[in-house]
């Protein structure tokens, strides 16, 4: 099973996961708000901050995958794009979309986190 860690403070990001959850009927995704699950956060060693800084998903070995890849983890799980994750995997594309990831987390997280700390 898949975790997803969101911030569900941010509306942008709150409709894109809430449109992947439609998608997701089967239950094989847990969705984590990462703004309402302090607790979830410290079991797994994850800092609010760290949290809100990049989108995280979770496989089910435990292991973190961020940002673009945590997108293209969790496309590869969702009816209709899957074949997004896979076009991007067989394609090579990683690169590219972590470059534009990155600089998209950063500018989005100095708007949620103006002093880089999120007291929420």
């Amino acid at each position: 099973m898949l975790t997803v860690f969101f911030d569900g403070g941010c509306p942008l990001c709150s409709r894109e996961i809430t449109h992947y959850q439609t998608l997701a009927r089967n239950g094989d995704i847990l969705w984590l708000d990462v703004t309402r699950e302090p607790e979830t956060l410290a079991r797994h060693g994850l800092s609010l901050t760290e949290a809100l800084a990049r989108f995280h998903v979770m496989d089910q070995d435990g292991v973190f995958h961020r940002g673009a890849d945590g997108f293209i983890l969790l496309w590869s799980q969702l009816p209709g794009y899957r074949y997004l994750a896979a076009l991007c995997t067989r394609c090579h594309l990683q690169p590219m979309l972590r470059f534009i990831y990155e600089r998209f987390a950063r500018w989005h997280f100095r708007r949620r986190c103006p002093e880089g700390q999120c007291g929420i």
